[in-house]
């Protein structure tokens, strides 16, 4: 049986290379940095989500290392069962406190959490409002869920309160969007969202992956950037971007939404307890991020250098001031070719296409770092340049 699988599998990956869409994966030798080891030799790395280099702060490896001796490697159950240490309840209350929500439950990561949140909350008699451009595990997420479904375009308001209008029968409306879209670096209009919920009696959900840390005056994210803190009754985000890289996800929400999401959460109640390293780790992240103005500015910094010093090379990148920077090629095949030339120049990109990005969309995302020198951003663009001269002649 498995051979005529196995055929049909094998042409489909065929078809992928041939379109220019296979996804290589690098492996680097070296702790995750402003800089990484690859086969090639050390290159800047331009595409983690090292927002606030954290990832390999010293004081972080510590916190990791004491945990080991403290808590151990593992949970080996379930949070329900004996799987729960002091440690997870700590992180959760900080995490609570620091996004100024009432609770929060963890998650072994953010998929997870979006994946755990829809079939809980919502019934057949309810309806889900999602922006289009919506991370592929919000969307996983309400497929599971027996809700309406209904979409609004990429951070349009006529749309959403065209959608909030014609589901006003709905028991409950629970509006759902990214904080920032990863894949543009757009930021969501939250106060404008907030506004249209309190109009039309619905819910407010921000997925903040791409924010927490970094935007936002203290870091707290979108909600705080636009003053709705109180206003957004559920956040969803991950330990794995700007607080600390490792992995694990949370919601960070109402009292009775979290307790309902202990009682009844298919992913959280069936999977492992995040790890206590990661959960001790992240608490020291936590205490790094109260105190890290300094790298919050030199993000800033590296992230107006970069787009400014992109934009006079006469290279199009989506409007914006998020350290996720799109660098727009629109075919797929040249984004990949240009990322491989760039290696060669010693920056490490990766080319995004199909069905990551619209079809012929494709781009180099590039992410800026606190951990990134001046120099680094600027010999970045300089390969940039010398890439493009290569691919034209």
């Amino acid at each position: 049986m498995y051979e005529s699988v196995r055929d049909g599998l094998r042409a489909t990956l065929d078809e992928i290379r041939d379109a220019g869409l296979f996804k290589p994966e690098r492996v680097i030798s070296t702790p995750q940095s402003a800089s990484v080891g690859v086969a090639s030799g050390e290159v800047l790395n331009f595409c983690a989500n090292n927002y606030l280099g954290l990832a390999d702060h010293p004081d972080v490896v510590a916190a990791a290392k004491d945990a080991l001796d403290r808590w151990g490697y593992g949970m080996a159950s379930v949070r329900f069962i004996c799987g729960t240490q002091d440690v997870h309840k700590e992180l959760e209350q900080r995490l609570a406190a620091f996004l100024g929500q009432e609770d929060t439950i963890l998650y072994s990561s953010c998929f997870d959490a979006n994946g755990g949140v829809f079939e809980t909350l919502l019934g057949a008699e309810d309806a889900v409002i999602s922006d289009a451009l919506n991370h592929a595990s919000i969307i996983d997420g309400i497929r599971l869920s027996k809700a309406r479904r209904h979409r609004y375009a990429n951070r349009d308001l006529a749309d959403l309160e065209q959608q909030l209008k014609d589901t006003q029968d709905a028991r409950r409306r629970l509006i759902v969007t990214d904080g920032v879209f990863s894949m543009d670096g757009y930021i969501a209009p939250l106060a404008e969202i907030c506004d249209l919920a309190d109009r039309y009696d619905a819910m407010v959900m921000v997925d903040d992956s791409h924010a927490v840390g970094f935007v936002g005056a203290g870091g707290r994210g979108t909600p705080e950037l636009h003053d709705v803190m109180d206003r957004v009754d559920i956040i969803t985000g991950t330990l794995g971007k700007a607080l600390g890289g490792a992995s694990g996800g949370y919601v960070a929400a109402r009292a009775e939404i979290v307790a309902l999401l202990r009682q009844r959460s298919r992913p959280y109640l069936f999977s492992n307890s995040l790890a206590p390293v990661i959960a001790a780790a992240s608490l020291k992240v936590l205490d790094l991020i109260e105190s890290a103005g300094e790298l919050r500015e030199r993000l800033d910094a590296n992230t107006r250098l970069f787009r400014t010093k992109m934009t006079e090379a006469g290279f199009e990148i989506l409007p914006g001031e998020h350290a996720i920077a799109p660098v727009m090629i629109g075919d797929a095949a040249e984004a990949g070719r240009m990322a491989e030339l760039l290696l060669e120049r010693g920056v490490y990109v990766i080319g995004f296409s199909y069905p990551v990005v619209p079809m012929g969309k494709a781009r180099i995302r590039v992410q800026l770092s606190a951990a990134h020198s001046t120099a680094d951003v600027e010999r970045a663009v300089a390969a940039f340049v010398d890439a493009r001269a290569t691919m034209a002649g």
